[in-house]
This record gives C-alpha cells, sequence and structure tokens, in this order.
C-alpha cells in the first residue's frame, strides 16, 4: 500500500508540474500584449499556488483526522519535518500569510512560529503542543525559524509578497474587482504612505515584545502576566498575539469552512462571552480587521502589504545592510535610459516611488513587492531590470513600438 501511495502521489506531483509548466507557456506564448504578459502570468502563479502550497488541497494524503471536532483537514502532508537533522513538527516556515490554524503545515506562516516558540511552546516535551510533540528547546526552533526567513528573503526577497502570498491574491482580486466596476484608485499621500511601511516594525515589535512578556515564566522564572504559567494557556487566545488580529485567519477558516474541510458548527458556536473571543481559531477583532482591509484594499491598492510584518521581516533580510549586500534578486535601473515620465510610480500596487526617484543602480526598497509591474511597464528598453545574482532575467521593453 505504501508503495502505491507513493506511485500515485508522483504521478500527481508530475500532472501538476505538467499543468503549471504548459500554464506559463501558454502565456508567454499567446499573450502578445508586452504590458500585460508578466501580470497574466503573475495571476497565474498566485492562483496556482493557493491550492498547491497553501491549502494543500493537491498533494495527499487527505482526509486524515486532527482534533475530530475541527473536521478533517485536507493538508496533512507536512513539509520540513526534519531541518538541519533536527525535529520540527510545525513544518517549513515560508514568508507569506499562510495561517497555521486551519491550514498552516503544508507550509507554515513564521510570524506564528516566532511566536509561538517563545510563547506557548518554549519548553520542549510531551503535552505542550497543539497535536506536535517537541523534542528540541525554543530557541532551537526560533533560530530555525528565523534562519530559514533569512534565507529565503536572501534568495527571492519580498518576490514571495508579490507572487505567492494568498492574501496577496485577495488584495488583487479586490483591485480587479474596481477595475471591472471602473472605479479608479486613490493614492495615499506620500506621508502616510510612509508612516504606514514604518508601522510595519513597530508591529514586530509590539507582537515579539508581548510574546516574551507572555512566555516570561519559562524564559526568565517571572510571571509578568497572571495566567501564563506553564499550562495555563491551554485555551487563551494571549498566545501568538499577532494571530489575534491578523486579517489572514479569518479568511481562511471560511475557505476551509466553504469547502468542507472544517466543521462550521464547531469553529463558530465557541465563545466565552469576552468580546474578542468570537469562536475556535478566530476572534472578532480578526473580522474587523478583516472587513478594515477588504474595504481599504478596494480604495488603495495592495493596503496591507503596506503594513505586512511578515513582508517586513523579508525586506529587513533582503534589503538593509549587511543583508543588502548579498541579496540575489533586486530591481536594477539604468539612470542614462530613464526619462522621468513617472509611469513605474503610477503602476506600483504599494505606491513605491523610489524606482522613479533614485537615480540609478539597485533601487529595489523593503516597501517593493517584485511584481513587476514597474519593468512591465516602463516603456524604455532595458531600462529596469529584474536580475538574479547579477544576471538579467527580465527587462523593460519598448511596448510604444509597434512589432
Amino acid at each position: 500500500m505504501a508503495e502505491i501511495e507513493i506511485i500515485q502521489n508522483i504521478i500527481k506531483a508530475l500532472i501538476i508540474v505538467s499543468i503549471v509548466l504548459l500554464g506559463i507557456l501558454g502565456i508567454l506564448i499567446w499573450v502578445k500584449d508586452k504590458t500585460k504578459k508578466v501580470s497574466y502570468l503573475r495571476l497565474f502563479i498566485q492562483l496556482i499556488s493557493v491550492p498547491l502550497i497553501f491549502l494543500g488541497l493537491i498533494i495527499g494524503p487527505f482526509g486524515l483526522p486532527q482534533y475530530p471536532p475541527v473536521g478533517n483537514a485536507p493538508r496533512d502532508i507536512v513539509i520540513g519535518t526534519k531541518i538541519f537533522g533536527r525535529p520540527f513538527p510545525d513544518g517549513l516556515p515560508v514568508p507569506i500569510l499562510a495561517c497555521w490554524y486551519p491550514s498552516g503545515r503544508t507550509v507554515t506562516c513564521p510570524a506564528w512560529q516566532m511566536q509561538a516558540y517563545v510563547y506557548p511552546f518554549w519548553r520542549e516535551g510531551p503535552g505542550f503542543g497543539w497535536g506536535v510533540l517537541y523534542t528540541t528547546p525554543g530557541i532551537e526552533r526560533l533560530a530555525i525559524v528565523i534562519g530559514l526567513v533569512v534565507v529565503a528573503a536572501l534568495l527571492l526577497g519580498r518576490f514571495f509578497c508579490g507572487w505567492v502570498c494568498p492574501f496577496g491574491l485577495y488584495m488583487d482580486l479586490l483591485s480587479r474587482l474596481r477595475t471591472a466596476l471602473k472605479k479608479p484608485y486613490k493614492s495615499l499621500p506620500k506621508r502616510a504612505n510612509i508612516a504606514l511601511r514604518q508601522s510595519r516594525y513597530i508591529i514586530i515589535a509590539v507582537f515579539m515584545i508581548l510574546s516574551v512578556m507572555l512566555g516570561a515564566k519559562d524564559i526568565l522564572g517571572v510571571e509578568l502576566i497572571q495566567g501564563t504559567e506553564r499550562g495555563g494557556y491551554l485555551y487563551s487566545y494571549l498566545s501568538a498575539p499577532y494571530c489575534q488580529v491578523c486579517p489572514m485567519r479569518p479568511l481562511c477558516v471560511l475557505a476551509e469552512v466553504s469547502i468542507g474541510a472544517m466543521n462550521a458548527t464547531f469553529v463558530f458556536s465557541h465563545t466565552t462571552g469576552i468580546f474578542y473571543e468570537a469562536g475556535y481559531y478566530i476572534t472578532s477583532i480578526n473580522m474587523i480587521v478583516l472587513a478594515i482591509t477588504t474595504v481599504g484594499a478596494l480604495v488603495y491598492r495592495r493596503l496591507w502589504c503596506r503594513i505586512c510584518p511578515v513582508g517586513a521581516l523579508t525586506g529587513i533580510f533582503s534589503r538593509f545592510p549587511p543583508f543588502k549586500r548579498v541579496s540575489l534578486l533586486r530591481i536594477n535601473k539604468d539612470e542614462e535610459k530613464c526619462t522621468k515620465c513617472g509611469i513605474c510610480k503610477r503602476v506600483c500596487p504599494p505606491e513605491v516611488t523610489e524606482v522613479y526617484e533614485l537615480k540609478g543602480g539597485d533601487v529595489t526598497t523593503s516597501a517593493c513587492i517584485l511584481c513587476l509591474r514597474c519593468i512591465e511597464m516602463c516603456p524604455y528598453e532595458d531600462c529596469l531590470r529584474l536580475e538574479f545574482a547579477h544576471k538579467p532575467i527580465f527587462k523593460s521593453r519598448n511596448w510604444l513600438e509597434k512589432t
């Protein structure tokens, strides 16, 4: 039976790879409009990424029981259960909003791991993990998560945000809806946009400080917050503080419930009467933030990306010294070919202006999601280039000339 399952999974993997490659090839061949080819390609990759990587709906096994009241989740393959020879049962961290709670063990959001390994899972041992057994200390697991995020950031930077993140796709679909309704988008004032960018780092600092305070009993031997002693966290919504406000979590739950992968009665019926505890897995604060983000994304493109702490982590480890020097993926600008037409500034979803403002060379910033819209729309031959390890892999074309 085991051999048959292995063969079946190999066949499935080959079929999936074939579909993806054929889709990419079809877009590259049949889409002739130079100003839309990359956009269509990016949308295709985003749509494929949701079932393949995030929901885990394609690669099985399927329907394995977790916690029975929740239902049978479709994502019981866990990638990266051993890293550097060490047990790592929560799976591979990928710098996207891939919520652990309903569907995250195909890949796992590093923000959840960074918090949870501080509190409540700092210590190893039986009975102190949600469905997993930790045999290594939290400091070691935390180091692995940060190390893998650094590696991912150095390799691809915020490419994950622009091309893979499910919540990024959600916002892009909202933008397409607005376009279909012929409603022009609005632009934030530059100061407001910069303030939103800076808030990302405040959010990271706040949720990590809160996690340390919550886990102080295990880490420092001093209980700073009442009720956070070892074993006192089992039904507490205090653990993983950022997850209590993250808009991706309710979106994930709603997606899983809609396909029958989670028990809606269990998810939504359990409440304690406290305002922010709306049921297992989600809080009313999650729902409020999701609603605000949804409305905001209908007005301002990629609004959440401007404050996303996961995107900020990737940006820190790819666009700030000393990481910037060895970051492999970047956008390069030829100053002599730039006429300051401003197209790159106008088409950028998160309203990054540095590509326009900087004179030349590496113009990638921590706010750039590497969607490549600026390169796609630049009308000057080889003015903007996407480079990997200083080798050009995509460059701007003069789409004003008829071919």
